[in-house]
């Protein structure tokens, strides 16, 4: 039995809306799907406007480019996250400044304040797995009166907020909930990632959840947002095609990041099942996990719920007490050679040659490296059986045995 480490969902619903997409709507790109595909992200979070693009780390690019960050700004991110957190700055000439996390892998709330300078515009929280970072705390920080007296604003957008921009990386935890609330309106923009491998997929894009101050008006945003996602036109190919609608004007220099109709439908068969169906589903597959594993004192299991935050349930971070990170590979090697897929989430950033050539040394990070050193990830999908759920965690724990030599009880 091979059990792969991901599949996306592709079944009777997904065809049945690519088919209408291909055959009845007569339309690929951006158009009527995308559209409806927003909308559905708008229910979902009840975020005040959700705009669709073709990629996690473009939204994110967006908005920085909407509150004109540029060359030699600053923006925080944690150092234990996918590399796209910081390209994101890297890719408009902004500089990511990296503070370590904490046990939970969120970033460290009490490292912020020392990495913040005049320079500093925005801050990149990542709910790493699809547990949600403690925001509160975040807030806080940023709205002390001594650090909002550092913020120099360069852009009209800067002017009118300001202070320092929260960006949520929720590239993992669509569907989470932070003290009642969904993800997607805890922070002025939340982005979520689409990707092939997330909870809800469309192959390749992403959703921007707006969440602004009062000062901004959502509908004069969102539109923006849209002109900038097809290079600053007014107007999509789609409605440029209708009668008459020909003309347009290009209203600022925008970047060619919108989500085509036909990953939007991909999308939309998932989203309209997802906390009925999908959602629960990932929460089953949590529960056995945890229920299997702690048995094993040697298991530091992933944090999924507690009265302040609930999971996506995206990732199964399992933690191994007391390895070594060549003990956890040699682990992850045995595990494979069974044929069960599983991942390492993540290789930190100080680590990986660009970042180590930019500066940045894996020393500074010592909860980073500590997390990542005896972390590994475990098959969390939809349409996962029981045998194979069985099978994965047999599968981990003779792994473990055969490398630590302890002896089974």
């Amino acid at each position: 039995m091979i059990i792969p480490f991901s599949l996306p969902i592709i079944d009777s619903d997904v065809i049945a809306e690519m088919n209408d997409t291909l055959t009845n709507t007569g339309w690929l790109t951006s158009g009527p799907k995308v559209l409806v595909l927003e909308n559905e992200f708008k229910k979902l979070t009840t975020a005040e406007a959700v705009v669709c693009v073709n990629s996690w780390v473009s939204g994110a690019m967006l908005m920085l480019r909407w509150l004109g960050v540029g060359y030699g700004d600053e923006v925080i991110v944690p150092s234990y996250t996918y590399c796209a957190t910081a390209l994101a700055c890297l890719n408009i000439g902004a500089i990511p400044v990296m503070i370590d996390v904490l046990d939970d892998f969120t970033l460290d709330p009490t490292k912020i304040k020392a990495a913040i300078t005049s320079k500093t515009k925005a801050i990149i929280p990542v709910d790493i797995g699809g547990w949600p970072c403690d925001y509160d705390q975040i807030h806080t920080v940023l709205n002390d009166q001594e650090i909002k007296s550092k913020f120099i604003p360069q852009s009209p957008n800067q002017e009118k907020l300001g202070r320092i921009l929260v960006l949520a990386d929720a590239a993992h935890s669509v569907g989470a909930n932070y003290k009642g609330r969904p993800i997607g309106t805890i922070t002025d923009v939340t982005v979520f990632s689409l990707h092939s491998v997330k909870n809800i997929t469309t192959g390749e894009g992403g959703a921007i959840c707006l969440n602004l101050p009062k000062q901004f008006d959502h509908i004069e945003e969102y539109h923006y947002l849209k002109a900038l996602s097809i290079n600053g036109q007014t107007k999509s190919a789609f409605e440029k095609n209708q009668v008459g609608e020909w003309k347009y004007d290009i209203i600022g220099q925008g970047l060619k990041v919108n989500m085509p109709d036909i990953c939007a439908s991909v999308g939309l068969a998932q989203i309209r099942k997802y906390k009925s169906t999908l959602l629960p589903e990932r929460k089953e597959i949590f529960n056995f996990y945890n229920q299997e594993f702690s048995k094993h004192t040697w298991a530091i299991l992933p944090k999924s719920e507690s009265e302040e935050r609930i999971s996506s349930f995206h990732l199964y971070m399992l933690r191994i007490k007391n390895i070594t990170e060549e003990q956890r590979d040699a682990i992850i090697q045995h595990i494979s050679s069974k044929g069960v897929g599983v991942n390492v989430h993540y290789i930190p950033m100080p680590m990986l040659t660009l970042f180590k050539n930019l500066g940045y040394q894996m020393d500074d990070y010592p909860i980073t490296y500590k997390l990542y050193a005896n972390e590994i990830s475990l098959p969390v999908y939809n349409g996962l059986t029981n045998e194979q759920l069985q099978k994965i965690v047999e599968t981990v724990i003779e792994a473990y045995f055969s490398v630590v030599n302890e002896p089974r009880h």
